[in-house]
């Protein structure tokens, strides 16, 4: 197992120095989903929320909050993402009687430094609003699952998550 980069010598937080790291295509795919009630996903995928358009607006908070990144996440570079995209899967119910909705967010760059926290936060975020969103008719939803599933790039090369 590699040392952890966030600390120096004396065991203290820093931001990792990229200076001297070549600047690759990068890729950070994540995925992540909240569970709900039946009748929750249903007033999702009828449009009749009373906030609005649900996964329309938390595909946007998503991409907004790969953007904002590094204003989150204390040792995170700010990065010029080249690429992100927000994707939702709605699920029917299943035999435990949760529906769900699953997200997968990708995002790309060109740079020094991988792209996976920024896919993470993407993830986490659009849950989150979809929470938002629905917490008047289901405050016992349950987000889940948030993991990297794929990073390419880089000195490391590609890495895809098995589980």
């Amino acid at each position: 197992m590699n040392a952890l980069t966030h600390f120096d010598a004396q065991g203290q937080a820093h931001m990792v120095d990229v200076a001297g790291k070549a600047a690759t295509h990068r890729i950070g795919i994540a995925g992540g989903r909240i569970e709900m009630l039946p009748a929750t996903l249903a007033i999702i995928e009828a449009g009749t929320a009373k906030k609005g358009d649900v996964l329309a607006i938390a595909r946007i908070a998503g991409i907004m909050a790969a953007k904002k990144t590094s204003e989150l996440i204390p040792l995170c570079h700010p990065l010029a993402l080249t690429h992100v995209a927000v994707d939702f899967d709605v699920k029917q119910a299943d035999d435990t009687g949760a529906a769900s909705v699953f997200c997968r967010a990708t995002v790309e760059t060109v740079g020094a430094t991988g792209v996976e926290m920024e896919a993470l936060t993407a993830v986490q975020v659009a849950l989150l609003t979809i929470y938002d969103m629905c917490k008047a008719v289901d405050r016992g939803m349950l987000i889940t699952d948030c993991k990297l599933l794929e990073k390419h790039g880089g000195k490391s090369g590609s890495f895809v998550n098995g589980t």
